[in-house]
């Protein structure tokens, strides 16, 4: 009896590699969500208070385009550790090149921020897809349910860590100096590797070699690619300077033609790949449409780390309690309606979620991300008149959100698992991810516009008058997208309502 009782227990018992895993990405997390809290209001905070005097459409639009490389940059990341570091090296470079951009970030004056920011885009489009895919393989193949548990646990890490990050770095970077600031995010980072390298032996059982290595012509071939497009880049780059067009606006612009011609690129050569099949190809049709409102999501949610950060700044009452809080401490609010949400919506997609199909829940996001920025179109409405209005504003629309983010997230993951070809079946999760790159570079543009050609409320109404009517015309369209998805609402895979602060 004892030996099948401790059976059982060791059945249910995740593996130690996975306590590693979860505060390595925590500490990450906090990290990168601590520095994204405080990062517009360093750049569009003047000379005089330490800042870099940014215009706030342009303060916005870096802020923007950021998160849009850090998405973008999650394929090739994949892509490198597949085929050259291996997932574990990949790892722990990327947290060392993510360190030295806090580092550098941290250092007194203005010098180290746009090498910082390159270099923690960089570091995390290796780290990010590697430590997820690293979960997944701690589990047997044919372990599904304590593999979805370990992803719960791990998402629940992340979302713990953007909690506490603002908290932290907020408080340190608005209320005492922006660089120390920074540097907390460095040592969020720092303790995070200590977690991945001391905890090493409980991922002994992970594959540490690349899954296939390139050939001596591929490698000649990758060499010949990267050095025409570094002389390009170079050239484009000495071009824009020599007619002084080389500004921090037009940088933005130009990432952000990048970040929506690429995933489109991609998806087109997917599509038309020999190695795709007609009836996959209806399939790709489908997903299509899903990938254009997950980024018209995005491109809404996602400004919550610059127009709604500098809204609560600006226009927002922050007493509390007879204390005046710091702007970026609103950033946990997401994170922390995530924690407190998910539990509900897992079981609410349990007991009727399986009645409703994927279009249908990407087209409840919408309506509830457009519903999200009419409370915000009337909030900028009221503070126009010079009224900070109530912190429940705010608090209001990211209820809002994440209730749209838990229709819509999820099932994504689910779904694009679901109509990926079986030619690209690794590299599908990596798409997803670009629908949020292309949402975030859209989305750091937007924001000029309530600066210049109309009222800041005008430009929040439009924004969210446009997803309502996609989500509605989506919903709409779902009896011809269930067909061309071969789905049926009342077969349709559960999903676990557990979503990535990406």
């Amino acid at each position: 009896m004892t030996t099948q009782i401790s059976s059982r227990q060791a059945a249910r018992r995740h593996p130690r590699g996975l306590a590693t895993l979860v505060l390595a990405e925590m500490w990450e997390r906090f990290s990168l969500y601590g520095m994204v809290a405080i990062l517009v209001h360093f750049l569009a905070a003047p000379a005089a208070h330490g800042g870099m005097g940014l215009d706030e459409g342009t303060a916005e639009a870096v802020e923007g385009v950021y998160m849009a490389m850090i998405c973008l940059l999650a394929l090739p990341g994949g892509w490198v550790a597949d085929r050259f570091l291996g997932a574990r090296r990949a790892v722990l470079w990327g947290g060392l090149v993510i360190m030295a951009g806090h580092i550098a970030m941290a250092i007194p004056g203005h010098g180290g921020v746009w090498p910082g920011l390159c270099l923690i885009v960089v570091g995390t489009g290796l780290l990010k897809p590697n430590i997820s895919a690293m979960v997944g393989r701690l589990y047997a193949a044919d372990d599904d349910q304590r593999r979805d548990a370990g992803y719960s646990l791990f998402y629940m890490g992340i979302n713990f860590g953007a909690v506490l990050s603002p908290i932290v770095v907020g408080y340190l970077g608005e209320e005492i100096d922006w660089h120390l600031g920074f540097g907390a995010a460095a040592v969020g980072m720092a303790l995070g590797l200590s977690q991945y390298v001391l905890g090493g032996r409980r991922l002994s059982g992970l594959r540490e070699e690349p899954v296939v290595r390139p050939t001596a012509a591929e490698r000649r071939k990758l060499l010949r690619s990267g050095a025409y497009s570094a002389a390009g880049t170079a050239v484009l780059i000495t071009a824009l300077a020599a007619t002084h067009a080389l500004s921090i606006d037009n940088v933005t612009f130009v990432l952000t033609v990048i970040a929506v011609v690429v995933p489109a690129g991609y998806l087109w050569s997917m599509y038309r790949s020999p190695k795709v099949t007609g009836a996959e190809r209806t399939k790709i049709k489908a997903y299509v449409w899903l990938f254009v409102a997950a980024a018209l999501f995005w491109m809404v949610y996602d400004q919550m780390g610059n127009e709604l950060n500098l809204f609560a700044a600006e226009k927002t009452d922050l007493s509390l309690f007879g204390w005046h809080i710091p702007a970026s401490w609103t950033q946990t609010l997401p994170s922390l309606f995530v924690i407190v949400l998910a539990p509900v919506f897992a079981a609410f997609w349990v007991r009727r979620g399986r009645r409703m199909s994927t279009p249908l829940k990407f087209g409840l996001a919408l309506v509830l991300v457009g519903a999200s920025f009419f409370v915000m179109a009337a909030a900028s409405a009221i503070a126009s008149n010079g009224v900070r209005v109530s912190l429940m504003w705010l608090v209001g629309v990211y209820v809002i959100q994440v209730m749209g983010e838990m229709c819509l997230s999820p099932v994504g993951l689910s779904v694009t698992t679901k109509l990926a070809p079986r030619a690209f079946t690794n590299q599908m999760m990596g798409v997803w991810f670009l629908a949020a790159a292309t949402g975030d570079a859209i989305g750091a543009q937007l924001p000029r516009l309530g600066h210049t050609v109309m009222s800041q409320s005008m430009n929040f109404l439009w924004q969210g008058a446009l997803c309502a009517v996609a989500g509605v015309g989506l919903a709409l369209a779902t009896r011809k997208l269930r067909a061309l998805m071969s789905e049926h609402p009342d077969k349709a895979p559960e999903t676990a309502a557990v979503t990535v602060a990406a």
